[in-house]
Formats: C-alpha cells, structure tokens, sequence
C-alpha cells in the first residue's frame, strides 16, 4: 500500500475542515433556534476560521480568506453587549467588504443589477433611519453601501457568489430590523444566522469554482487539475 501523497493529505485536510465547519453550522443553527446560549457561544467563533481553512486548503485566494476571518472577528465582536462592540463588529465586516470588492477585480456588473440594489438601499435606509439610534445612523449607512457593492459585484464570480451577496445584504438587513426595532420574524436569530452562513459559504463557493480563479492556484491545486502555472500575481 503507498504512503499517501502531500495532494492526499490536502484532499483529507479538506474534507475534514468542510466536514466541521458544516457541523459547527448545524450546532450554531440549532443552538440559535433552540436557545442554547453556551452551544452557540462554542460553535459560531468556529464558523469563519473553519471556512477560511477550508477555502486556504482548496489553494484559494488570499484576500477570500482575509474576507472570512474579518468576518469572524465581526461575528466575536457582536456576541458582546454594548455600542462599541456593535461598531467593532460592524467595522470588522466592513474591512471584510473591502477585501471582498478588491477579490472582485475590475470586471464588469450588471446594470440592471446595480440599479436594483440602488432601490433596495434606498428603501432600506428611508424606511430604518427613524428607527436607529442616532449614533448608529452614519455608521451604519457607511457599512450598508460597502455591503450592497459586495452584494452587486459578487455576481462577477458566478451565481453562487452572486446568491451570497444577497444573502449577505438580507442577513444584515435582518440585523438592522432589530436595530431599528422594528417587529421581529419568528425565530428572528436563526434566520439571521442562516442567510450569513449561507452567505458566506456560497462567497466562498463561488470564489473557488473552477473558471473564476484570477490568481494562481497552489501548487497542489495545480497538479491535480493538470493547468499550468498562471503568470497572474496573486491578490
């Protein structure tokens, strides 16, 4: 019997962090919807560095999983209590946005789709800003326009990123609702929740399929494909 390869163990590595994340996503959910306060506060800081492993193992690219544990430290931040953990949370998803607009590159949008969101964020912030607490107003307008670019140009990287961002934008509105408080949905938490997971893994998904790698893959990526070595710097 062979020794198993260094492309073995990635593949093993892989299945393995997918395997947990996905577990870590089912305890989050079922904490969140069953009220289960110390599962929850286990499973969600795994969320993130799970994915983020998993996408650095599939040979993806750097600012994804900057993407991913910028948003880890917004899920941490936002577990706390208070103002300022609100804001650092916000600005750690913010930072997020960035990395993910800068993966986006250059490529061209839809206009349709851009004149969509210009609607949804102009509806969202005259029908919440009465709503929010006046020294979260500016801030958290400045977030939801970096968040509805991400959610307008993630379409770039195929429709599983292009579902993401608007998953993304909705989890983020659900968030607002309560902000503003507004009336809540059944099981506000848990669909809050959902759409983010589902958000960031379809990112995730889209940003690793096969035809949207911008960026060199590694190496082990590489030989298993059979592709040549890019001459693309990598992000």
């Amino acid at each position: 019997m062979n020794a198993p390869t260094g492309t073995d163990r990635r593949e093993r590595l892989t299945r393995a962090l997918l395997a947990a994340f996905l577990v870590a996503c089912a305890v989050d959910l079922v904490a969140v919807l069953g009220d289960v306060r110390i599962a929850a506060l286990v499973a969600k800081p795994l969320l993130m560095p799970l994915l983020a492993g998993y996408a650095a193992a599939r040979g993806g690219p750097r600012l994804l999983v900057a993407a991913l544990l910028f948003g880890w430290g917004g899920d941490v931040f936002l577990m706390l209590d208070g103002d300022l953990a609100f804001l650092l949370g916000m600005g750690s998803f913010a930072v997020g946005h960035v990395c993910y607009l800068w993966l986006f590159g250059r490529a061209r949008s839809s206009l349709a789709a851009a004149v969509a969101y210009a609607v949804v964020l102009a509806a969202a912030i005259a029908l919440l800003w009465p709503g929010l607490p006046a020294e979260l107003r500016i801030p958290m307008v400045g977030y939801s326009l970096l968040l509805t670019a991400t959610a307008y140009r993630a379409g770039v990287l195929g429709r599983y990123a292009a579902v993401g961002g608007a998953l993304f934008l909705l989890s983020d509105a659900l968030i607002a609702v309560g902000v503003a408080d507004w009336p809540a949905l059944p099981a506000h938490g848990f669909w809050i929740m959902l759409t983010y997971i589902a958000a960031q893994f379809l990112l995730t998904a889209g940003a690793l399929a096969p035809g949207t790698h911008p960026w060199p893959r590694a190496p082990w990526v590489r030989a298993s494909a059979g592709a040549p070595e890019p001459e693309t710097p990598r992000p």
